[in-house]
């Protein structure tokens, strides 16, 4: 069984918490498996943000045959983000009223207009009830704002290595990234690589919070003792922008990082620990010891406001990345969640017999 690719297509208008509108949207989304008679097995994956929709691309060690998210026994969905680049809309777009791409001109989104671009799709696919809302990073930023909205949906959410609302120290890295992006000269440009080589430079800084000091000592640290120029190190960070470049684009960049920025869900509601009251999803908050940039205390936080909540922390050498990487770590952690789920209901059955 392979993955299925389609595109969704939003014919009206579409209102952005900013009160500007997009005249309607597509979304590109991958499926894999098929809905049982029941339409109680689907899994929705939000990917992180430079993902795809393509979850078997970025995160294989949870889907496929044999493993945790078999399709087999599941159905699994994920769309490529609101301002996305893989198919979605976004600032590359053709804007329908001027027939000219958006760029510049593409309004800024927050994690709950992308969420609400999902929910659209959602309710095409005719999904009353999602088994499991699963998203790493910003994908869990939008996924805890999505079991928000819409708390009748989901039935569980399994949040990994996110937060409740977006920290000053995240939001200062994003900001340098953008800083790097405006140094380019051509980013004031309406063109398809305006900002590219400011782009690469703020994937480097972004290495730097996805990663670890460990991460970067065990796989770039020079072997011998002679060496006073061009390391592995530099080279690594000149590598990791020059791949970004050749499949993402300034624009949408800024603009993902711009919703990252603007989580909080408890904007309008009353602050974040009064939102998480309303949580109705069987919750499990994953952390990654080493993550500097979304660290432990912000997925135990969560864990503490929800009652009865699970968590997990997974040991990694890659910082932030380990979510991604620790899939045997994560697969165990998940399992176990589901299996507690499964002792409780029993022994609530045996005592109220």
């Amino acid at each position: 069984m392979s993955t299925q690719q389609h595109t969704f297509h939003y014919q009206q208008e579409f209102t952005l918490e900013s009160g500007l509108t997009l005249p309607g949207f597509q979304l590109a989304y991958t499926t894999y498996g098929q809905l049982n008679r029941k339409r109680d097995n689907v899994i929705w994956v939000c990917h992180a943000l430079t993902g795809s929709s393509d979850f078997t691309d970025w995160w294989s060690g949870l889907f496929g045959e044999g493993k945790l998210y078999d399709p087999e026994h599941w159905f699994i969905v994920c769309a490529n983000t609101l301002g996305g680049c893989y198919g979605s809309t976004g600032p590359l777009s053709v804007n329908p009223n001027t027939l000219q791409p958006y760029f510049h001109s593409f309004p800024q989104l927050t994690n709950r207009d992308i969420v609400g671009a999902f929910d659209q799709l959602r309710q095409e696919l005719e999904l009353e009830q999602v088994h499991t809302l699963l998203g790493g990073s910003l994908g869990g930023q939008q996924a805890l704002e999505w079991a928000l909205q819409k708390p009748d949906v989901f039935e569980r959410l399994v949040h990994v290595a996110s937060n409740a609302r977006h920290s000053a120290w995240g939001i200062a890295f994003n900001e340098s990234q953008r800083m790097a992006i405006r140094q380019d000269p051509t980013w004031t440009k309406d063109s398809e690589t305006a900002g590219q080589q400011g782009l690469k430079t703020a994937r480097a800084i972004a290495m730097l919070s996805y990663r670890h000091y460990t991460s970067y000592e065990l796989t770039q640290q020079e072997p011998g003792n002679s060496i006073t120029d061009n390391y592995r190190a530099a080279s690594y960070q000149v590598y990791q922008g020059e791949k970004l470049a050749k499949r993402f684009n300034a624009y949408t960049y800024w603009l993902l990082s711009k919703a990252m920025d603007s989580h909080n869900i408890g904007r309008n509601r009353g602050g974040v620990e009064k939102a998480l009251h309303h949580l109705k999803a069987k919750s499990l908050f994953v952390g990654v010891d080493t993550d500097l940039l979304f660290p432990v205390v912000e997925q135990q936080f969560l864990h503490e406001q929800v009652p009865g909540s699970a968590f997990a922390l997974l040991q990694s050498n890659y910082g932030h990345d380990g979510f991604l990487v620790e899939t045997d770590q994560l697969t165990k952690a998940i399992r176990k969640f589901y299996q507690s789920e499964t002792i409780n209901e029993l022994c609530y059955e045996q005592q109220t017999v």
